[in-house]
């Protein structure tokens, strides 16, 4: 969540206004659509959570036996390569959406800043993940 915060602050032209570049997702400038979201990033968070760690639990005996910094490094490359770049869903900051978006939606500056938060949100998790399975 404080990955998607400052993505929001730096890059208020991919998901605000009608000339947004994220035009499918609902627009966080308008009231409702932004309530709507503020009502359920929680609760889809903390499922999304339980449904990483469901998928993770019978590996987790084997990451507490690695060293903090593999452990690191393994978790957040999963979480940014298998839930971002490398993600089934054609998005515009992924392998995908370079392959099937149409070229309105795909700008190399918007892949750029997409990384900017995923790299953010991948670093945070790996290393609270890392750090509590210590």
């Amino acid at each position: 969540m404080l990955a998607g915060i400052l993505a929001l602050r730096i890059s208020k032209e991919i998901y605000e206004g009608k000339s947004r570049l994220m035009d499918y997702l609902r627009d966080m400038s308008v009231e409702d659509e932004s309530k709507h979201v503020q009502k359920w990033v929680l609760p889809s968070q903390l499922l999304w959570g339980l449904l990483m760690s469901v998928v993770l639990y019978p590996v987790l005996a084997s990451l507490r036996e690695i060293a903090f910094g593999l452990r690191f490094a393994f978790l957040g490359g999963l979480v940014f390569v298998y839930t971002h770049l490398a993600s089934a869903a054609p998005c515009p900051d992924n392998i995908q959406g370079f392959v099937y978006m149409k070229e309105r939606l795909f700008k190399k500056s918007s892949f750029l800043k997409f990384q900017f938060e995923m790299i953010i949100y991948s670093l945070i998790l790996g290393f609270l993940t890392s750090f509590f399975l210590f």
